[in-house]
């Protein structure tokens, strides 16, 4: 049961890192009162507990690996009727989207074809797809540790629908990966290291962007705000993440840091609280937070059917 509750973590984690951030998103470091729990306002008039655009993205990505396998075109169309109809919605409207991801879903509806709906530019590298990853390393798991390079092969192409730069493709291969090595019990410490096995398997397979791969050296531990910044590009939310994460001490800790950053800060706290829920699990996030956060059923019943599907792979 110990790894179905960091199964179940790593997507509650990235719905209450949302929440969490959500009243602050947009706002500059040190302008706002510290953020210690759910609260309302912010940029889209949410109440406390209340989600964005990461939880919606990541609960459709989740029902189309449930109800279609693996098929990008299906992803994006999932990501259309939350775009169009508010579908996966803590409120049933989509109130917020990134210009990125607006432009690619544009694009698959005109042409069909999520594999290509997305710009290669390097210049188009938001965090829109490490933010709704962790559907990916949930339903895979049972490819880690011996198929990793089928498990980076399906991190890889969920970001494509949307974010299709090399550094986003990058983040996503390096994210699913260490996101796996936490759910399976490995030590944190293990995981985030320049040299764990994992990471050198990886680099064999497919070198990482260059930027990402400065992450993966440990960027993270060597800087301190203001060098770190919880921004939009993906780098950026990232190496904030990992850095919020690396030496906390609680789940709380961990993702508190992260979106008390600022800025993009629902997206930070997403991504933080995926790893943090992955490493501590479900049983390690504040029973208020679990409680309280809006809509729990919809993630619930996400989380259910990727169990479900990846059942035959998993050893619980």
């Amino acid at each position: 049961m110990f790894l179905e509750g960091r199964l179940r973590g790593a997507l509650l984690g990235l719905a209450v890192g949302d929440a969490l951030g959500a009243a602050v998103e947009f706002r500059a470091p040190g302008s706002f009162e510290e953020v210690a729990g759910y609260r309302g306002g912010g940029p889209h008039g949410l109440g406390p507990g209340e989600w964005t655009d990461d939880t919606s993205m990541a609960l459709a990505l989740a029902d189309s690996i449930v109800h279609a396998g693996w098929d990008l075109d299906d992803q994006a169309r999932r990501y259309v009727a939350w775009r169009r109809d508010g579908k996966y919605s803590v409120n049933d409207r989509c109130f917020d989207i990134g210009i990125t991801v607006g432009s690619a879903l544009s694009r698959f509806e005109q042409t069909g074809d999520a594999r290509n709906a997305a710009s290669r530019d390097e210049r188009s590298s938001g965090n829109g797809s490490i933010m709704r990853l962790a559907p990916v390393p949930i339903r895979f798991i049972g490819l880690f540790p011996k198929r990793i390079e089928d498990l980076l092969r399906y991190a890889a192409e969920s970001s494509l629908p949307t974010h299709a730069s090399p550094q986003c493709l990058s983040a996503c291969r390096y994210m699913t990966l260490l996101i796996c090595g936490l759910i399976d019990g490995e030590a944190r410490g293990d995981v985030l290291s320049p040299d764990w096995w994992a990471l050198r398997e990886l680099r064999r397979i497919e070198p990482l962007h260059p930027a990402v791969d400065e992450i993966a050296s440990g960027s993270f531990r060597r800087k301190r705000p203001p060098d770190i910044r919880g921004s939009g590009y993906v780098v950026h939310c990232l190496e904030a993440a990992l850095w919020a994460f690396h030496d906390a001490h609680t789940f709380r800790q961990a993702v508190l840091r992260a979106v008390n950053l600022g800025d993009d800060a629902d997206t930070t706290g997403a991504v933080c609280g995926q790893f943090a829920g992955a490493y501590w699990g479900l049983s390690g996030i504040p029973t208020a937070w679990r409680r309280d956060l809006a809509r729990r059923d919809m993630i619930d019943d996400a989380l259910d059917g990727l169990l479900r599907a990846g059942r035959d792979d998993l050893h619980f």
